[in-house]
C-alpha cells in the first residue's frame, strides 16, 4: 500500500541459503587452491583440487541445506497437526489459550477474547500457528528451493577463486587467490547486509576476517605436509 515500509524478512530463507553458499564456496575453494599451491603443487593439481571441491561443496551444501529444511518443515507439518487435533477436541480452551497471548502482549481482557474470537472464525489454525507457533508465511520452510539456491551460490562462489588461480602466474597463486578471494568476500558480506537492508560494513568485515583466517590455517598446513612429503 501507499506509504508503507519496506521490509526484507520474505527474503531471509533464500538470502541466507544463497550467502552461505557462497561464503563457503569462495572460503573452502581458496583454501583448497592455497592448501595445494603451499604444498609445491602443480598447476594441474591446483586445478583439480578447485574443480573437485566446487563439485563436492555444491552436492554436500545442496544436500545438507535440503535435508535441513525439510526436517524443519517435517517439525513445523508435526506441530500443526497437533494445533489442529486440538482445535477440533478442545476449542474453547484454544480460544482461551490465544486470547491469554493476546493479553500477555498488551490487549486488554474483553478485547483480546474478542479478536481471538474473530480470528479463530476466520481461519482458527492461522491464527494459532501465527500467534502460538510463531510461524509466517513468509519464513515458510521450502526445502528444494533452499538446496538450490546454495548449491548455485557455493558454484558461483568456488568459481571466482578457480578463475584467479587460472589466471595468475603459477609462482603468484599462493597470495593472488587468498588476495582476490578477500576482495571477493568483502563484496559478499556487503552485497548480503544491502540484500538484507542492514548496515554493510560490519557484515564485510566479518565475512573477510573469517576468510582470511580460514585460507592461512589451510595455507599453513599445506606447506607443513608438502615439506614433510
Amino acid at each position: 500500500m501507499p506509504g508503507a515500509e519496506s521490509h526484507y524478512v520474505n527474503r531471509t530463507g533464500w538470502l541466507r541459503a544463497a550467502v552461505l553458499g557462497a561464503n563457503d564456496g569462495i572460503i573452502s575453494t581458496a583454501s583448497l587452491i592455497v592448501g595445494v599451491a603451499a604444498a609445491d603443487g602443480t598447476r594441474g593439481a591446483i586445478l583439480t583440487a578447485a574443480v573437485a571441491g566446487w563439485a563436492a561443496g555444491a552436492m554436500s551444501m545442496a544436500a545438507g541445506e535440503y535435508v535441513s529444511v525439510s526436517s524443519q518443515a517435517d517439525s513445523e507439518a508435526a506441530d500443526l497437526a497437533r494445533e489442529r487435533r486440538a482445535l477440533t477436541e478442545q476449542p474453547a480452551a484454544e480460544k482461551q489459550e490465544l486470547a491469554h497471548i493476546y493479553e500477555e502482549r498488551g490487549v486488554q481482557p474483553k478485547l483480546a477474547k474478542r479478536v481471538a474470537r474473530q480470528l479463530m472464525a476466520k481461519d482458527a489454525l492461522a491464527a494459532h500457528a501465527r500467534d502460538e507457533l510463531g510461524f509466517s508465511e513468509a519464513a515458510q520452510p521450502r526445502p528444494i528451493e533452499a538446496a538450490f539456491a546454495s548449491a548455485l551460490a557455493f558454484s558461483v562462489g568456488a568459481v571466482l577463486p578457480t578463475v584467479a588461480a587460472f589466471l595468475a602466474p603459477q609462482q603468484a597463486v599462493g597470495w593472488a587467490v587468498p588476495a582476490a578471494s578477500i576482495v571477493f568476500l568483502v563484496a559478499l558480506g556487503a552485497l548480503g547486509a544491502r540484500l538484507g537492508g542492514s548496515w554493510m560494513l560490519k557484515p564485510a568485515i566479518r565475512v573477510g576476517f573469517w576468510g582470511a583466517l580460514a585460507m592461512a590455517v589451510t595455507a599453513g598446513i599445506g606447506a607443513l605436509i608438502g615439506r614433510a612429503v
